[in-house]
């Protein structure tokens, strides 16, 4: 009985050592390799970054967000050269990238944000949205898209969003405070940058900032209705049906969507890191 006794302890003793050495030898070096560590992690202020970078053949991968592994449900546009590495071009009337959300962008927003992408466009000929962010329920089935349309000496560009408090406001870059230089088929940076302590968005051009605008007046923070956020697209409206909510037909690179305010410094960093 003894004899028994010890027997068990030693083989239970045993496969305990050997749990233990596993454990160690997995916490050590993992199966699959060791993972560098996030630049943004959970919680931090990039919420949505597609950069076009990856080398594949597939178009859902090629357009994956790369901060939270964020797939999009549809790619129908064309890899292209970008400002580093590759982007996208649109063209194809009523197509776009189709995501199911911008991950948590919508739901932390409420002191400020900032959207930020390269474009390259020659003047459009047509009125056309790089990018919307879809709600079923506003009349252009979209409760934050941008616009662009007019010709290379007077470009428009104007930016709408509409949160729950009720604010449906158009900020319009046009006339005066029109972002020149847009519509040289050159790689150029935008950024739009909120503060609910202003109220105010600021539009940069490669790292300078234009006139602010300021139509929300005292707005303060923002609040979408995120149970009505259908999707993310990125080159095309939220209702393509309409016929002049058409499609980019330029192209796109690096595209972010940050829940914070980005200083100027930070925006220039972008620009000069080719971000």
């Amino acid at each position: 009985m003894k004899i028994h006794f010890n027997l068990i302890t030693k083989l239970t003793f045993a496969i305990v050592l050997a749990l233990v050495t596993f454990s160690c030898q997995d916490m050590d070096r993992p199966e699959l390799g060791d993972y560098p560590e996030d630049a943004n992690p959970v919680g931090g202020p990039l919420k949505f970054y597609v950069n076009f970078d990856l080398e594949t053949t597939d178009p859902l991968k090629f357009a994956v967000d790369q901060i939270r592994a964020n797939f999009p449900t549809d790619n129908p546009l064309t890899k292209s050269t970008g400002i580093t590495g590759n982007a996208v071009t649109g063209g194809i009337p009523k197509k776009f990238i189709q995501y199911s959300k911008p991950n948590d962008w919508a739901n932390t927003v409420s002191t400020g944000f900032t959207i930020a992408f390269w474009m390259k466009h020659a003047a459009p000929t047509q009125t056309e949205f790089p990018f919307a962010m879809q709600n079923a329920d506003h009349w252009a089935k979209a409760n934050l898209f941008a616009l662009f349309e007019g010709s290379v000496s007077s470009p428009v560009i104007k930016l709408h969003i509409d949160d729950s408090k009720p604010g449906d406001k158009w900020f319009e870059w046009t006339g005066s405070k029109a972002i020149t230089g847009i519509f040289d088929n050159q790689w150029h940076h935008l950024a739009f940058v909120y503060s609910s302590t202003t109220s105010d968005i600021i539009a940069y051009r490669d790292g300078t900032a234009f006139a602010s605008n300021s139509n929300w007046g005292t707005q303060g923070t923002i609040s979408f209705d995120t149970s009505k956020v259908g999707g993310f697209r990125i080159g095309g409206s939220g209702n393509p049906e309409e016929g002049w909510m058409n499609s980019w037909t330029g192209s796109i690179d690096n595209f972010r969507l940050y829940n914070t305010s980005l200083s100027a410094t930070e925006v220039q960093s972008l620009v000069t890191a080719k971000q």
